[in-house]
C-alpha cells in the first residue's frame, strides 16, 4: 500500500491512464541493478529513484574526474576524486530517502556477477564496453533478468531490451561475434553532452513499463537515433536459438 505522502509525491504518475497507484506500487515492490554511474548511470539512477523504485543498486569503481561533468550530471566540481559510488548514493538519498540504495563500489566481472545480478528484478546497462555486456547478457540469459541495453557514441543512441521472455532476442543476436567485439574495449571515444541524457531517459521508461506493465516495450526492437538529424528508427530483431545457446553456455561456464 502506498502512504499519503507517497500519494502525494507521485500523483503526476498515478493520474496517468493506464498507470494508477497499481503502477506505483509496483514500482515500490520493485528492484534494478543499474551496471556504470557515468554519463548512462547518472541520468537512469535519478529518475528510477525520483519514479519511487522501491530498492536500487549501483555498481562502479571509478572516481569523479573533471572531463566526466560534461556529461555525467550525477556529480559537482567538490566531487572530482571522489568514489562515484559513494557520491551517487548520498545524492540519491537527498532526492528520495524512501529509496533502498545500495552500492558496489566495484567493477562487474566473472566472479561477482551472478552473486549480484540475481538480488535484482531488471538489469539496466550503463556501461562502455562489449566484454561487460555480454556478461551482463549472460547472467541475465541464465537467471531469467530482462536486460535494458543502452549505448552512445558521438551524436548516436541505441536503445533495446533483451531476454524480455525466453524466446526474446538477447544481446548476442544483435552482437554476435563477441570474442572479436570484446577485444575492443571502451566503445565511447567523444560524446555529446546531452545525449546520455536522451539515451538514458529512454532506458529508464522502459524499465518502468516492464515492471509496471505499461505501453509496448522494445522487446525484439533497436530503437536507434540520431541528436544531428532528429531522426529515430526501430529496427526489428530476430531471436535465435544460437544466440540464446551461446549465452547459456557463458553462464554454466560461471557457475
Amino acid at each position: 500500500m502506498l502512504t499519503k505522502e507517497e500519494l502525494d509525491r507521485y500523483n503526476r504518475q498515478i493520474i496517468l491512464p493506464d498507470f494508477g497507484e497499481k503502477g506505483q506500487e509496483k514500482l515500490k515492490l520493485s528492484s534494478a541493478l543499474i551496471v556504470g554511474l557515468g554519463g548512462l548511470g547518472s541520468v537512469s539512477s535519478e529518475y528510477l529513484v525520483a519514479s519511487g523504485i522501491g530498492r536500487i543498486g549501483l555498481i562502479d569503481n571509478d572516481i569523479v574526474s573533471i572531463s566526466n561533468l560534461q556529461r555525467q550530471i550525477l556529480y559537482r566540481e567538490n566531487e572530482v576524486g571522489m568514489k562515484k559510488a559513494e557520491r551517487a548514493k548520498e545524492t540519491l538519498n537527498r532526492l528520495n530517502s524512501n529509496v533502498e540504495i545500495q552500492t558496489y563500489p566495484c567493477f562487474l566481472t566473472e566472479e561477482n556477477a551472478i552473486d549480484i545480478i540475481k538480488d535484482y528484478d531488471i538489469i539496466i546497462d550503463a556501461t562502455d564496453n562489449f566484454k561487460t555486456r555480454y556478461l551482463i547478457n549472460d547472467v541475465c540469459i541464465g537467471l531469467g533478468k530482462p536486460f535494458v541495453y543502452g549505448s552512445i557514441q558521438s551524436y548516436t543512441g541505441q536503445v533495446s531490451v533483451f531476454n524480455l521472455t525466453k524466446d526474446s532476442c538477447t544481446y548476442r543476436d544483435l552482437f554476435p561475434h563477441s570474442e572479436e567485439l570484446s577485444l575492443k574495449g571502451n566503445t565511447n571515444k567523444g560524446v555529446m553532452g546531452v545525449l546520455p541524457s536522451i539515451t538514458a531517459s529512454l532506458q529508464t521508461n522502459e524499465a518502468i513499463k516492464i515492471i509496471t506493465n505499461t505501453g509496448e516495450i522494445l522487446n525484439n526492437k533497436l530503437l536507434t537515433f540520431s541528436i544531428l538529424t532528429n531522426e529515430f528508427n526501430t529496427l526489428n530483431l530476430t531471436p535465435t536459438s544460437k544466440a540464446r545457446e551461446e549465452s547459456l553456455e557463458s553462464f554454466e561456464k560461471l557457475r
